[in-house]
């Protein structure tokens, strides 16, 4: 009998029919940030066991949007844009486990079915949304450039529910893309069993980040941010803002191919 193939299912003989092809995953893209506080209590609250605020700046979040192009190491996917071209929009906080601080994606909403794929692997909690963001562009009047006086918006929905809608306009070049989500991520992986009283059959607790980054210029913006909820997602009521910190802009290109396992769980 063949032996099937692919990264993630569906597994086929050629493994061609899999949702996401084998790492490492090359991704190049447009982030805009807006950094925040909320309250200190509301990110512990979204922490699992055995992982604690942050020391310092514990009520820190960063609401990410990134318009992405991504693909593996044969570049196939950038010649069929539908398998490359994705946008998300997602929550970080700062956290930390056994002396160390991490960054961690507490929300996040995807518009790809890939994304979500690639984010079960990677401990991300992925979900399907819409999500919209200002393109900048070179030439005409249509588009704001990459400098100062830059307009940007950006939009997140879920399940035909506006979420997030941010705004920032750009003033000069920054040092660094914000604070919050410059360190390595913490995730959780885990599955529940098959049977309903079964429990977790996987409980890991992982580490990771990405290499051969390639960043553009980062700039700092004046920010405006508002939060919804929705019957079915928790943004506003889960990390509410009290306190912009300011917002963000960058063009950056990076690469993944891994991570490692900070704690495995018994299940």
């Amino acid at each position: 009998m063949a032996e099937l193939g692919g990264f993630l299912p569906p597994h086929t003989p050629s493994g061609r029919s899999a949702l996401v092809p084998s790492p490492p995953w090359h991704y190049s893209g447009d982030l805009l940030t807006v950094e925040y506080r909320t309250d200190p209590e509301r990110v512990a609250a979204l922490l699992p066991a055995g992982v604690d605020p942050a020391l310092e700046d514990p009520d820190a979040v960063a609401l990410i949007w990134a318009d992405w192009q991504s693909c593996s190491d044969g570049g196939e996917e950038l010649l069929d844009p539908a398998r490359s071209q994705y946008k998300e929009a997602f929550a970080v906080v700062r956290c930390s486990h056994a002396g160390v601080t991490y960054s961690r994606c507490a929300l996040i909403w995807v518009t790809t079915d890939f994304a979500i794929g690639r984010g079960l692997h990677q401990g991300y909690p992925k979900k399907l949304g819409s999500i919209q963001m200002t393109r900048p562009m070179p030439h005409g009047k249509a588009a704001p450039r990459v400098a100062a006086g830059g307009r940007f918006g950006a939009t997140l929905a879920a399940y035909d529910h506006r979420l997030a809608t941010a705004q920032i306009t750009l003033t000069e070049p920054s040092e660094t893309n914000g604070f919050v989500n410059d360190l390595p991520m913490l995730h959780n992986r885990q599955v529940r069993a098959i049977e309903r009283d079964g429990g977790l059959v996987l409980d890991e607790l992982i580490t990771m980040s990405g290499y051969d980054a390639d960043l553009g210029e980062p700039w700092a913006a004046d920010a405006q941010l508002e939060l919804s909820d929705s019957p079915w997602d928790e943004l506003a009521s889960v990390l509410p803002v009290r306190e912009i910190i300011g917002g963000f802009y960058r063009q950056v290109g990076v690469s993944w191919n891994g991570g490692s396992t900070v704690e495995r769980r018994p299940v």
